[in-house]
């Protein structure tokens, strides 16, 4: 008994002693995030690119941080608060209008690079068909997260930065479907001893099922939350809370149905953002905004840095020929996948929603690949293509994400200048700023009067502060008012969106007023296509003045 004992308390013991490792690995890892972001501020060099180096330069000194990698920590902890986070911030309205293209792109680009890539994998490489496929499928799956921060930061088109979000959110879940099936038609050939056979139809059925049973969970569970909770509860830290349980509750919830988990976070974190975001108070919304945006600086950070580290030196120079053939074959499938559905995409819609040339360039060389592809590349074994090979696969892997975070995103800036995509000009970069300063100022004044209202401020503070919010509030707007005389341009946009945004209010009252029983269904109806046919002439204007702006007269040679 005594021995047992001791055994155990060792065994405690152990368990405390790796758990602390993993602790200190992480504040490690953090601190040296910290410490990236402040140099960075120094250097014009995407974010997550300086993380990837200094994850080299570590994995030089292996023994410096002890951190057990793993696909499920970055799938399932790493990657929910990296979707989540970025469909908050997507609103419904820009999405729309180009939903078809970025699903085409997602679904019809991520089956295309697959097929391309696996094929020429095959062809130049002694690796499996169905090996190649998954390969094909894990190495599908942008992650634009540099090239997106460079578009914040120089003011790219909204559109092409919905473009390329769009497709990275959905097209993550579609490549971690479509890998799975190829892994899973690769188990079913090993146990059967059997030749590689195929069943288009059953694959077809199975991807669908996936996707469509993870998109439902998704936003069963966002309309709920939205409803519920942010709709109806007035406490910040309950519906921050709650939001972190959608994030991770909806990978979970949909992997134990053997569904996509990632596709049900996109469609959860759509539904929160443009539905359960409407109604809440200003103290709300900005704690989920910093929250949210520390979850992801987080995610971000360890997901970039743990690419580094994974990445072995010696075996990027081992492996060099397959890596340079799976270069050429993503570099190839992304251009094919772009370009040619991007031009299918033109003839079949209107000319007002082309793609322009411009455009496609961006989306093709912004094409980066990150912790999605990490994450699959993790999961190959050596029981079913035999370690030699799964090797070679995982570094194939490592060394395409390297050469698009390294090359590509460190040249992306380039292009977008040489292209002129460019788009906030020092004025309009001036009048957002001083439409902010406004916007802010009533924010904070009806934050004020509310807590006036409910008795929390006491009558001669509440009036003191507000006569300070009056005046505060009337210069900004004097400032944007002179600086709209001085740019008329820039008053278009202004009124466009502003017309937009109090026809949906319109919308909105006119819901709750059927729901209040005032007035009839049948009531609702007419005018809710009403103000449906409104929004559309809206957004179509909306539309036509963005791409006016963003491509000047001489854009028409790219219909």
């Amino acid at each position: 008994m005594a021995n047992l004992w001791n055994m155990a308390a060792r065994a405690f013991a152990a368990q405390g002693e790796s758990i602390i490792l993993q602790e200190i690995a992480f504040v490690l890892l953090l601190t040296i995030a910290a410490l990236v972001a402040i140099l960075i501020r120094r250097v014009r060099l995407p974010y997550t690119v300086a993380l990837v180096i200094v994850g080299l330069v570590l994995a030089l000194f292996p023994n410096f941080i002890t951190l057990n990698i793993s696909s499920e920590l970055i799938l399932a902890v790493l990657v929910p608060p990296l979707v989540f986070e970025a469909t908050l911030a997507i609103k419904w309205r820009d999405l729309r209008g180009d939903l078809p293209l970025v699903l085409l792109l997602a679904v019809g680009g991520t089956l295309l690079s697959t097929v391309i890539v696996g094929v020429l994998v095959f062809q130049f490489l002694d690796i499996p068909l169905l090996g190649a496929l998954a390969f094909g499928a894990l190495i599908s799956a942008t992650d634009p997260v540099a090239v997106v921060a460079f578009f914040k930061q120089l003011g790219v088109s909204r559109r092409l930065s919905i473009l390329l979000e769009g497709e990275s959110l959905f097209n993550d879940g579609v490549a971690v479907v479509v890998f799975n099936l190829a892994i899973a038609a690769a188990a079913t050939a090993l146990v059967s001893q059997a030749a590689v056979s195929f069943n288009f139809l059953g694959a077809v059925g199975e991807f669908l099922r996936v996707s469509l049973v993870g998109l439902g969970v998704g936003l069963l569970l966002g309309f709920a939350v939205a409803y519920l909770v942010l709709r109806s509860i007035d406490d910040h830290l309950i519906e921050t809370a709650t939001t972190v349980a959608l994030a991770f509750g909806a990978y979970v919830a949909a992997e134990q149905l053997h569904a996509s988990g990632l596709l049900a976070v996109v469609a959860a974190g759509l539904v929160v953002g443009n539905v359960g975001l409407d109604r809440t108070s200003p103290t709300t919304r900005l704690t989920l905004d910093n929250f949210w945006e520390f979850m992801a600086f987080v995610a971000n950070s360890l997901v970039f840095l743990l690419i580094g580290i994974r990445i072995q030196l010696g075996q990027l120079v081992q492996f060099a020929v397959p890596i340079g053939v799976a270069v050429l074959a993503v570099l190839f499938s992304r251009a094919i996948s772009v370009y040619l559905l991007t031009a299918l995409h033109n003839r079949l819609t209107p000319e007002r929603l082309d793609v322009p040339r411009r455009y496609r360039h961006v989306m093709f060389w912004g094409g980066l690949r990150g912790a999605i592809s990490l994450a699959l590349a993790l999961t190959i074994g050596g029981n079913l293509f035999g370690q030699t090979i799964a090797t070679e696969m995982q570094v194939m892997a490592f060394g395409v994400v390297l050469f698009t975070i390294l090359v590509q995103g460190t040249t992306i800036e380039a292009m977008i200048n040489r292209l002129g995509l460019v788009q906030k000009q020092p004025a309009a970069i001036e009048n957002q700023r001083r439409l902010a300063v406004v916007y802010a100022r009533q924010a904070g004044r009806r934050e004020l009067n509310r807590l006036h209202a409910e008795g929390f401020l006491y009558h001669d503070l509440w009036q003191a502060m507000n006569s300070v919010y009056d005046e505060e509030i009337d210069d900004a707007r004097a400032a944007l008012r002179d600086h709209l005389e001085m740019h008329p341009e820039l008053e278009r946009s202004m009124y466009l969106q502003t017309r937009a945004d109090v026809v949906k209010a319109e919308r909105n009252a006119i819901s709750d007023a059927a729901a209040r029983a005032f007035i009839s269904a049948k009531v609702q109806e007419e005018l809710l296509i009403e103000m449906d046919a409104r929004l559309a002439a809206l957004d179509q204007l909306l539309a036509e003045d963005g791409r006016l702006n963003e491509h000047g007269p001489a854009e028409g040679e790219d219909g």
